[in-house]
């Protein structure tokens, strides 16, 4: 079958949809080759940031099948290593976790107010250094975090232009979604990500015919069982249920 994403401008189809290339295009798709962690906020990423006491924020399941389909092909280009798929979140989301346990995320992070320390964590714990690592963030709190990662994606909130314009001059972000979080900034990143890596179509075709290859992924993502962390008193532990 034809590739039809080498005929669509992957670069001028994200812009024209009002996301923003802070980094080169170019820049941004060399980087990939060295990405083995995918680091996601939760709280207006994942959604819009609006909680109730039970649950704190919910999901999309665009977003969520979106975040299937980057790991797919992340593996795909990545001769079949599975990308590490980490929640980072400051606030106590018990959503977060159901998801993770759902999706098969390797780890989720809650009540870190400081960010840092689950860097340091992955790098001492999982041998995966701070460059290897694409983070997906919206807000103050992850701005240390965004520092020092390999990749960050923005998700906008036109609620935040004096926020954006801080990212902006202090070079803390590659990309800059059109779309927020409460409408699907995540599946944007996804997309745009497939897109960048030449493997947008295959993915979907793989999966739309449950193909043996997408078979062998699936196996391999299920296998994963999230281990879920907390900071006290600075340091990063284990939360044991």
């Amino acid at each position: 079958m034809e590739n039809f994403e080498n005929l669509i401008d992957i670069e001028k189809t994200f812009t024209a949809l009002g996301g923003e290339f802070r980094t080169p295009y170019q820049k941004i798709q060399a980087k990939l080759s060295t990405i083995r962690a995918w680091v996601f906020d939760w709280d207006g990423v994942f959604n819009d940031g609006v909680k109730d006491e039970q649950t704190g924020s919910v999901f999309a399941e665009p977003d969520a099948a979106g975040s299937n389909y980057l790991r797919f092909g992340h593996w795909l280009t990545h001769k079949q290593k599975m990308p590490f798929s980490v929640i980072l979140t400051g606030a106590n989301n018990p959503a977060s976790f159901r998801f993770a346990q759902r999706e098969h995320f390797n780890a989720v992070y809650l009540k870190v107010s400081n960010k840092i320390e689950a860097l340091v964590h992955i790098e001492e714990e999982y041998d995966i250094l701070p460059h290897e690592i694409a983070f997906i963030f919206d807000d103050v709190l992850d701005l240390g975090v965004a520092s020092e990662v390999g990749l960050r994606f923005l998700v906008s909130r036109k609620a935040s232009p004096l926020f954006t314009n801080f990212v902006k001059t202090r070079n803390l972000c590659d990309y800059i979604t059109a779309n927020s979080g409460g409408s699907q900034g995540v599946r944007e990143i996804c997309e745009l990500v497939l897109g960048m890596s030449g493997v947008f179509d295959e993915v979907l075709e793989g999966r739309l015919s449950f193909s043996a290859t997408y078979a062998q992924f699936l196996k391999e993502r299920n296998a994963v069982t999230p281990v879920f962390y907390t900071s006290e008193n600075g340091e990063i532990k284990e939360i044991i249920s």
